[in-house]
């Protein structure tokens, strides 16, 4: 005798707790986050809904979106009713997601404040386990020139190569610099090596007329400005 369907599947349910028909007739920004995860696992398991089921998976992250983007295949399978192919929906929608956001933030390509440093760079170091450190070259306009990644790891002074980073920026006639660095962490003060590297940097580049506007420390949430904080 076959087994019944599971109660639990999206397809069997009424048409009002249906996420699919909820998207269908109200719009995508009514549905959860949860809702919104049931689409893509279409079932849960025995126990629970898969709305059901995606809220206990956020709640593991605190609901916060970037945490539940960084587990692995395995992490989401440990959840019953998670097999590896409703991981891999998981773990790929949302890394369509982080894309989107980097290429939001390649077309914001003018500097106007520190803010909009943070929005350029945080899809690109703000989730990252490591820290990398990152120059951003800019002209008269406070138009990115260039991005350039200049160290990955652990950030001391013995890192940052001076002449290299200012060759780069006469070869893009670059006037002015913002350092970058994620902290993954979280942490947001500033350590005695990046205040030494900063001071290095644009001493530095004094000598050539190129100004260093900003230093950030980026984290997963946040950031921490040196020009806003007056450490320049």
């Amino acid at each position: 005798m076959s087994e019944k369907p599971s109660s639990f599947s999206i397809k069997n349910w009424s048409q009002d707790d249906q996420p699919r028909e909820k998207l269908r007739e109200k719009g995508k920004t009514v549905l959860s986050d949860a809702e919104l995860l049931a689409i893509l696992i279409g079932s849960g398991n025995r126990e629970e809904s898969a709305v059901d089921l995606c809220k206990r998976i956020l709640a593991s992250v605190d609901n916060n979106l970037n945490a539940l983007g960084k587990l692995t295949i395995k992490q989401l399978m440990s959840f019953k009713g998670i097999g590896e192919a409703k991981a891999i929906s998981i773990v790929g929608a949302l890394e369509i997601g982080r894309r989107r956001r980097l290429e939001d933030a390649i077309s914001l390509d003018k500097i106007t404040s520190s803010k909009t440093v943070f929005e350029t760079m945080q899809p690109i170091v703000g989730e990252l386990s490591h820290e990398e450190f990152w120059i951003l070259y800019l002209n008269n306009s406070n138009k990115i020139i260039k991005k350039n990644q200049l160290s990955k790891g652990g950030i001391t002074g013995t890192l940052v190569d001076v002449r290299l980073v200012l060759k780069t920026a006469l070869e893009y006639g670059a006037t002015s610099l913002i350092l970058c660095h994620n902290h993954p962490s979280g942490a947001l003060k500033p350590s005695q090596a990046d205040k030494d590297i900063t001071q290095k940097l644009k001493k530095g580049a004094q000598s050539l007329d190129i100004k260093v506007l900003d230093h950030l420390i980026i984290t997963e949430q946040s950031y921490f400005s040196f020009a806003d904080e007056d450490l320049l």
